[in-house]
């Protein structure tokens, strides 16, 4: 649910809802318990979706998390000091009355300064560090191969993190063309975000992560990198995560809450910034989040499919701290801190 680089008595970095876990309650739509990296399923609007039933309105009256990655308990299989692994089956029924018979295995592995240094090719230069490598295995357990005019399903990290009034998400992008690559983000999920929460560069983009807006952002496999991360200037720590993307998938769920035209027109890589769904109403958190997704997954019956995510989180020296968003997210932390009023 959350990392550390100090240990029990120092600060974590996951967003937990300490007061809901200890109520011992469950709420509807969801049960924000928060977790530094929670595993969902996509696609969560739209004719396939998973997340509202059969002929219901895509409002937040009707949305409902499944209960497989809101409440249900998954069995540890395996453990170890710097490992453990999970398991759980389910059954979910999409908008489209399509039925999925799932094994969700996930095994999370703690990672060192060295893999760290291998996986991001660059130099840490004596940072403090924590890190961990997610495997996250769907497999069709039914006797029905998922097809796309059914709908498919996809594996789908979310990371909550604190909010804070001087965090910033930090996304790198592929440039280029509109006309052959699509527009550089998703900015429609919840409204278009004002211009001083959202600023494109020339190869990455910045958006604010302070809790006090509900938003959403996206980017399409074509603009994608297999690489985001954020800053909070504040606390002085610099978050990396670094995705499984194959280089040859195109196709990913859309989750926007509608009927889509193009419903595997998704995104690979999502930020959200919680706050107020309407005036006068409290946030789910608040919090921010990173997202990274795999491919829409047309699995045979007795077929799975991975998607490998790595979390970091880095403190100490300021110039160390820089080296190291420069090479790795494509921009230095006076950058960051500007981009944004």
């Amino acid at each position: 649910m959350t990392s550390t680089t100090g240990g029990a008595r120092q600060p974590s970095f996951g967003w937990i809802n300490y007061r809901h876990v200890a109520s011992g309650k469950s709420t509807p739509h969801i049960n924000v318990y928060g977790g530094e990296e929670r595993f969902w399923l996509g696609p969560e609007g739209g004719q396939f979706s998973i997340f509202f039933p059969p002929g219901g309105k895509f409002e937040l009256a009707d949305w409902q998390t499944p209960a497989v990655i809101d409440s249900e308990p998954f069995a540890v299989v395996d453990q170890s000091e710097a490992s453990v692994s999970f398991r759980h089956q389910a059954v979910l029924i999409n908008y489209s009355n399509t039925e999925f018979k799932i094994r969700i295995d996930r095994e999370i592995d703690l990672l060192s300064p060295p893999d760290a240094v291998r996986s991001l090719e660059t130099k840490l230069d004596g940072l403090r560090m924590v890190g961990y490598r997610s495997t996250n295995r769907l497999t069709n357990v039914g006797t029905r191969d998922w097809k796309k005019a059914t709908g498919l399903l996809s594996i789908w990290m979310l990371g909550m993190y604190k909010p804070g009034s001087q965090t910033t998400v930090v996304i790198p992008f592929r440039p280029g063309d509109d006309a052959q690559l699509g527009p550089i983000v998703n900015d429609a999920y919840f409204g278009k975000p004002p211009a001083e929460r959202l600023k494109i560069a020339k190869r990455v983009l910045f958006f604010s992560g302070d809790g006090e807006f509900r938003s959403k952002i996206g980017l399409s496999p074509r603009r994608a990198r297999d690489v985001a991360g954020g800053w909070d200037a504040k606390a002085g720590v610099l978050t990396i995560i670094k995705y499984n993307q194959p280089v040859s998938a195109t196709e990913y769920v859309n989750s926007m809450w509608e009927l889509q035209d193009k419903p595997y027109a998704g995104d690979v890589v999502n930020a959200y910034n919680d706050g107020p769904p309407s005036p006068g109403a409290k946030p789910l958190g608040p919090f921010c989040e990173l997202e990274t997704s795999s491919p829409a997954l047309a699995l045979a019956a007795g077929r799975s499919a991975e998607h490998i995510q790595e979390t970091y989180h880095f403190e100490g020296d300021r110039a160390a701290l820089d080296a190291l968003a420069s090479s790795v997210l494509g921009a230095t932390l006076d950058e960051i801190e500007r981009s944004l009023p």
